[in-house]
């Protein structure tokens, strides 16, 4: 199968919808304030987008494994992100799980220590 538009990518598609919902939360009342922190996650969400589609523009197989390594680790820092703004009470445990478990059900990884 040959990809030609990083637009056709499901997981570039996947990566928009978290930067949308990053974004949405990231300019909700209380956390808009928080400079340092909106900028952050905002700048990892859409790092995973963006990784796929330049890692697609390099044209090799192993260059686009490797930007989708960088959109990989640039999802796990959301994640982590997502604590510090559940702890800050700028979201509701409720929509932090629905975020996580999304999240979690479409990157699946693991690591042997």
């Amino acid at each position: 199968m040959t990809i030609r538009r990083f637009e056709d990518i499901e997981g570039w598609q996947l990566a928009r919808q978290l930067a949308k919902e990053v974004y949405t939360i990231a300019n909700s009342e209380g956390f808009r304030k928080d400079w340092g922190l909106k900028d952050q996650i905002t700048r990892a969400s859409g790092s995973v987008m963006h990784n796929i589609a330049e890692g697609l523009d390099f044209g090799t197989n192993k260059e686009f494994a490797w930007f989708l390594s960088y959109a990989q680790r640039s999802c796990a820092e959301v994640e982590s992100q997502l604590y510090v703004v559940l702890d800050q009470n700028y979201i509701s445990s409720s929509t932090f799980e629905n975020i996580y478990n999304w999240l979690n059900k479409r990157n699946k990884r693991s690591v042997d220590l």
